[in-house]
C-alpha cells in the first residue's frame, strides 16, 4: 500500500535593513555558497528551497529577498501578500539595524496576517555572528524576552560566511508554519479528523520559543 505523499509551498519573506546579509543568507541556504561581493538587492529577488521534511512530506520554500531600502514603503504590502512566514535580519555588528527590527516587525504585522487573523510566524536572525559582537553578547539574556514581547517564534545567531544556524533557523520557522496551518485547518473543519505529522520527525531547535 502506497503511503500518502504531501507537498507544501510556503512563501517566506526575508526582510531587514540594507546590508544586514539577507541575500548572503539565502545564497548560503539555497546554493551552499558565499561571496562578500553581492550587490544590493533592488526591489525583490526570489529563490526556491526544497526540503524533504519527513518520509511523506516535501516542503517548498519560496524565499522573497526584499531590498532593505524598501523600508516600510507602500510596495512592501504587495511583496508581503500571501506569505506565511518571515525572517527579520539584523547585523550584530551594527546596533542601528537591531533598533530597526521593531519597526520591521510592526510593519509586517500591520500589512500581513494569516486567514485566522493572527500574525505570520517570524524568526529573528542575528546575522554576521562571526564578526565582532561584544556589545551584542552582553544582551543575549534579553533576546528571549525581546522575542516574546514582539511576537517572534524564535531567534538565532547566524553567519552566512561560516554557515552557522541557517538550516536550524529555517527548520524552526517551517515547524511553526506547519503548526499554524494545522490550527487553521482544524478551526475551519472541526469535524474532520486529519492525520497528524509524527512529532518525533519534527526537528527540534533550542531557540524556538514556546508560548
Amino acid at each position: 500500500m502506497q503511503s500518502h505523499h504531501t507537498e507544501h509551498l510556503y512563501k517566506i519573506l526575508v526582510i531587514g535593513d540594507l546590508g544586514v546579509g539577507k541575500t548572503s543568507i539565502i545564497k548560503r541556504y539555497v546554493h551552499q555558497n558565499f561571496s562578500p561581493h553581492y550587490r544590493a538587492t533592488i526591489g525583490v529577488d526570489f529563490a526556491l528551497k526544497v526540503l524533504s521534511w519527513d518520509s511523506d512530506t516535501v516542503v517548498r520554500l519560496q524565499l522573497w529577498d526584499i531590498a532593505g531600502q524598501e523600508r516600510f514603503g507602500n510596495m512592501t504590502r504587495v511583496y508581503y501578500r500571501e506569505a506565511v512566514g518571515a525572517f527579520i535580519v539584523f547585523d550584530v555588528s551594527r546596533p542601528a539595524t537591531f533598533e530597526a527590527v521593531t519597526k520591521w516587525k510592526e510593519d509586517l504585522d500591520s500589512k500581513l496576517t494569516l486567514s485566522n487573523g493572527l500574525p505570520v510566524s517570524t524568526v529573528l536572525l542575528a546575522n554576521k555572528c562571526d564578526q565582532g559582537k561584544d556589545g551584542f553578547r552582553n544582551n543575549l539574556t534579553k533576546m528571549d524576552q525581546f522575542c516574546k514581547e514582539h511576537g517572534f517564534v524564535g531567534w538565532f545567531e547566524t553567519s552566512a560566511k561560516e554557515n552557522i544556524n541557517i538550516d536550524e533557523a529555517s527548520k524552526c520557522l517551517v515547524k511553526h508554519i506547519i503548526a499554524s496551518e494545522t490550527d487553521i485547518l482544524q478551526s475551519v473543519e472541526p469535524d474532520v479528523v486529519k492525520p497528524q505529522m509524527n512529532s518525533s520527525k519534527i526537528p527540534s531547535c533550542s531557540a524556538c520559543l514556546k508560548f
